[in-house]
Order: structure tokens, then sequence, then C-alpha cells
């Protein structure tokens, strides 16, 4: 580890290059991760990413809502604030979200528990201090300070709120769009994920998505993909270390086929330097749809299970209820969604590198038959594992009473024989 800390007239405490485990594991209190820089005031710690692009903000004062409470920016320029939620332990969040942290997003979503933290001075008052810490390097800057930690002022000078925004319209312009939902599934990395888009649209135009393109579905070419690489991987620049996770996007990556899988896969792999991490190998995610699951091969699944990657492949289920499937427009049977399930519990019992888990919609406003026969479903699913293949449930947006949810939530967790979890719709 190379970390130079040391106290100025200014009170900060800069550590030029600190470095965290590897390994990202599950924890209760905001543990770093890879390597990074650190500047501390007397109130607030500042973390920033090896680009010298500002990434998180923690209060250190007593009257900060909690210590492992923080706002973290996406590469996307979105600020995040992670709270540990009002209760905890059967009824809290790790709970229903499987972390210790509930994302509360600064856009529309579909969270269960909404957290207002937008009227707490106390937790706003974090870009206050974010925008006095970045004057005061600049004339810490312009007057020699800190001579030590030079490079890092520099950078972290070069990359002002102008130029972040600019930085996330760079990425979007160069995978040709903006990821508006990543997979649930990647909160295992924290929705730290390199995006790589094999495909655009939908098979699917489903009434009730608020998510998805209008366009038709439609493979990129091998040559565009190539150029995404390339362009990527100059993006993140010297932070590519930190990643360890790819996302192939957008909306339905599985029907681009194996041969587009596993080329985008396996060049982005030997591209981005992936590698094993102590025992975690690198993480791959992608969408399918039902009509894509269902028209995969064997093959696809054996070649992925080869990769170098942990596999997770989310399937939009939505539904067993007929009526529901009618009523939010999703063209498939409950017969079909039936197969594709049976499928995915099976392709999860069968291969160690792979996981297979679903989405079903949730609301106040569905067909009675809905809660009942995914009840049903979860009741009798025959898993071999209980901790593979989890169940995402998404809270429609246009239902008034989300948190009233809550209580259907837990009662068909309790039955289910598959992890149980709320799908929080989060872009990049």
């Amino acid at each position: 580890m190379k970390a130079m800390d040391f106290l100025q007239p200014q009170h900060l405490m800069i550590s030029i290059e600190k470095e965290g485990p590897e390994k990202r594991v599950k924890q209760s209190f905001p543990l770093r991760f890879g390597r990074y820089s650190e500047i501390r005031t007397k109130d607030f710690e500042f973390c920033f990413n090896l680009n010298g692009e500002i990434k998180s903000i923690r209060g250190l004062k007593p009257d900060w809502p909690h210590p492992a409470e923080q706002f973290k920016r996406t590469m996307g320029n979105d600020w995040v604030y992670y709270t540990v939620g009002d209760k905890s332990g059967h009824e809290g969040v790790v709970s229903w979200m499987g972390e210790y942290y509930l994302p509360c997003l600064p856009y529309p979503s579909n969270p269960v528990w909404e957290i207002r933290y937008f009227s707490n001075p106390v937790i706003m008052n974090a870009f206050a201090e974010w925008s006095q810490l970045f004057a005061n390097l600049y004339m810490a800057n312009s007057q020699g300070m800190y001579p030590h930690a030079r490079g890092l002022i520099e950078r972290i000078l070069a990359n002002d709120d102008r130029v972040l925004y600019e930085r996330s319209q760079e990425l979007n312009r160069i995978i040709g769009a903006r990821v508006s939902v990543l997979p649930p599934d990647t909160r295992h990395a924290d929705y730290d994920v390199i995006p790589l888009i094999i495909s655009d649209g939908c098979l699917y135009h489903c009434k009730f998505c608020c998510v998805k393109s209008d366009q038709k579905f439609q493979k990129r070419s091998k040559e565009n993909i190539q150029e995404q690489i390339t362009a990527l991987k100059h993006y993140f620049g010297a932070d590519l270390v930190n990643y360890h996770a790819l996302f192939l996007g957008n909306h339905d990556a599985l029907a681009a086929g194996e041969d587009f899988i596993c080329f985008a896969a396996e060049e982005a792999y030997n591209a981005f330097g992936f590698r094993q991490r102590m025992d975690q190998r690198p993480f791959l995610y992608l969408f399918g749809s039902v009509g894509s699951f269902l028209r995969s091969e064997p093959a696809l699944f054996e070649k992925l299970n080869r990769l170098p990657f942990y596999t997770y492949i989310n399937i939009g289920f939505e539904s067993m209820d007929p009526d529901t499937l009618s009523l939010i427009g999703k063209p498939v049977t409950s017969g079909q969604v039936k197969e594709a399930f049976e499928k995915m519990m099976e392709i999860n019992a069968t291969f160690d590198r792979m996981e297979i888990t679903g989405n079903f919609i949730a609301g106040d406003n569905l067909s009675p038959g809905h809660d009942n026969s995914l009840a049903l479903l979860l009741k009798h699913a025959g898993a071999k594992r209980k901790s593979k293949g989890a169940i995402y449930l998404s809270p429609l947006k246009d239902s008034p009473k989300k948190r009233e949810l809550l209580p259907r939530f837990y009662t068909i967790k309790e039955e289910s024989r598959l992890p149980v979890f709320v799908y929080l719709i989060q872009r990049l």
C-alpha cells in the first residue's frame, strides 16, 4: 500500500493511494475495495478513484444519520444516498434487499421504502462541503501546498462538475445508449460494472415496462463490440483495475445468442485485464426474456459455464397468472413462464459457475391470482440449494402505497424455497 497521510493548516488529511481488500464481501459498514485516494476534513470523508474522480462522501460528525451511510457517485454521474433504513433484523433492509444498505436513487424508481434524505440539511450539506473542498484544493494547488499530493490534487481539479457530467455523456456515446436499468444481481458488485452493449431493443414491448426502448431487437456487429471495448478501456483508464464485473446489455442480451455473448465476454475479459481475485471470479451479468431463455440451447450454458466468469442471467418472468400477463401486455403464456421457471431450476442445479435469477412484479391493482400463483410456485420450487437462484419482486411504479406491499413480500418470502428480494430499478 502506498499512502501518505499528513495534516496541514487547512486540516486536510490526504491519503494519496490506499488499498482495500480485492475481494468484495457483504458487510454492514462501508468497506473500501481496491485502490483509491482519500481526503478527510474534520467533518467529512471524500474518496476518489484512480482517475481523480469523486466517488463517495461520508459524514464524520455525530449528527450524521449513521456512520455506515454515505453518498456514492455512479459513472452515470448520479449521486446515490446509501441508507441503512429505519428497521433492522428480520424486517430490515438486509431482509428485503439482500444487502446491508438501501440505495436511495435521485430519480423516480420503484422502492418499497422511501427515505427522504434530500429534506435533511445535515445530509445535503455534504455537497456544500464537496464544493468547499474543491475550492480549498484549488487554492492549495496555486500556493504550492501539499507538494507530495500535487499529482492527486491536479487530477481532482481536472474533474470538476462540468467535466464529470461530460464524462458521463461520453460513456453513453461510447456504448451508443444509456443503461436505463441494471440487472438486480449487480448488487453483488455494488452496481460497479463495465457496460458493453451487444444488442438493442427488446423482443417484447410490455405495457407496464418503463425502462426499455421502443426499438425492435437487433444485434450489434462484432466490429461495434470491438470498438466499444477499445474505447471503454481508454475511458476507464487507470481505474480499470478496480472493476471486477461486466454487464452485457442491453435489455435482452441473451437473445443475441451463443456466438455474440461468448465473443463479447472473452474479448472483454482479455482487454480489461479481468482476473480471479482470491477465490472470486469476475462477474458477468445479462438480461434475458422468457422467449430467448426457452430458445437457448444447452450448448450456450455449457460454454458460459466454461468462461472465466461467474455468470448471472436475469429473466423477466413477471407473473404466472394469465389475467395479470394480459393486464401488463406481456405476450407470453403462463405455461411458458412455468416452463422457463423449471428450466431456471434445472440450470441452477447443473452448473456451478452460473446462476439464473428471475423477476416477478408486485402491485396493488393486479389480478388476485397473481400473488396466489406466485406464492404457490415458490413454495413448491424444488430447490436443491436455497442460496442459489434468487427471485426478485419489482413493485410497479404506479403502486400508490409501495411500502404497504412489504407484508405481502414477507409472506411470499417466508414460504418460498428460493431466496426472495426486492428489485430496485437502478440505472448506470
